[in-house]
């Protein structure tokens, strides 16, 4: 597979955890999810965890993470990245979270339900429809109380990052938060460090993303990672299209129902202004009477 690309793709399963899934580029996660965090406790220091999750029984079905990690105080964090989107990804994201509740139950002793906070990061190559229209790019998800709208329970939040919303170019970034967006949608198509980005962080990161300096065996773990992924986004614009084509024939179809119906409501008024009783109009037209007396 020719690769003409300067670095990595981080929405490709090998490419997100060779940035972000490693003991040695711990500090760009702890600096990435400060910035998802924003307004927030922030990590000093984080652990990784075992990314495969089996359930209580051996029947149970299991949960791999891409990253799975704990900070100094012990909350959780399960960063996933999700190309397409899926019919039960809410679902999904539930269950996922219910493992690292799981894991803190206290075995052997009292025990009395005290919970640390679990988070759930996902960085999605989707959207989800928002009726608010605001072009959200970011969207937390935590249990509130639906009559007053206070949080009720904020242990439990979910955090997706949808990068299509995401439009700013290079002179338009202002945070910090919005490089590090800049960089997830972008990196695989740059091909050096944007001057609004030279600093310690991101020259790491795009140090660590530098395709020539991948191993061999990293290199083909690259190779098979960004396969699938273009497996993926293939399905996912054929499916696009299709969608689109279906779309436009059944607009097609509904501008002619609706154009006839139209035509077939002006020749009964004619006819009902002319006399022509009801009865012959709805044979006439096709018509229901109760549509014709109302004319």
């Amino acid at each position: 597979m020719a690769i003409r690309e300067k670095y990595i793709n981080p929405f490709t399963d090998f490419g997100f955890k060779k940035l972000f899934g490693t003991e040695f580029n711990k500090d760009l996660l702890i600096d990435f999810l400060n910035q998802v965090l924003s307004g927030k406790e922030q990590i000093r220091d984080l652990t990784y965890l075992n990314p495969e999750n089996q359930g209580k029984l051996e029947r149970d079905r299991k949960a791999i993470f891409d990253v799975y990690c704990e900070n100094e105080r012990g909350e959780r964090f399960i960063i996933e990245v999700q190309n397409v989107r899926q019919d039960f990804f809410k679902d999904r994201s539930i269950f996922y979270a219910t493992f690292p509740i799981q894991e803190q139950v206290e075995k052997g002793k009292d025990w009395d339900y005290a919970l640390k906070t679990v988070y759930t990061i996902g960085i999605l190559n989707f959207t989800f429809p928002d009726k608010s229209m605001q072009e959200r790019y970011i969207r937390e998800i935590q249990l509130i109380d639906t009559h007053t709208f206070e949080v009720f329970y904020d242990k439990l939040s979910f955090i997706y990052l949808e990068m299509p919303r995401f439009r700013k170019n290079e002179a338009e970034l202002e945070t910090h938060f919005d490089k590090w967006m800049y960089v997830l949608k972008n990196l695989q198509r740059l091909k050096k460090i944007p001057a609004k980005l030279r600093e310690q962080i991101f020259e790491k990161l795009f140090k660590q993303a530098e395709i020539v300096n991948l191993t061999q065996e990293e290199m083909n773990a690259y190779e098979e990672s960004l396969k699938v992924y273009r497996d993926n986004y293939s399905v996912l614009k054929s499916a696009s299209e299709e969608g689109k084509r279906k779309g436009m024939e059944l607009g097609i179809k509904k501008g002619l129902k609706e154009g006839a119906s139209k035509r077939e409501l002006e020749i009964a008024k004619k006819l009902k202004e002319k006399g022509v009783p009801i009865e012959m109009i709805a044979e006439t037209t096709g018509l229901r009477k109760e549509q014709i007396e109302k004319l």
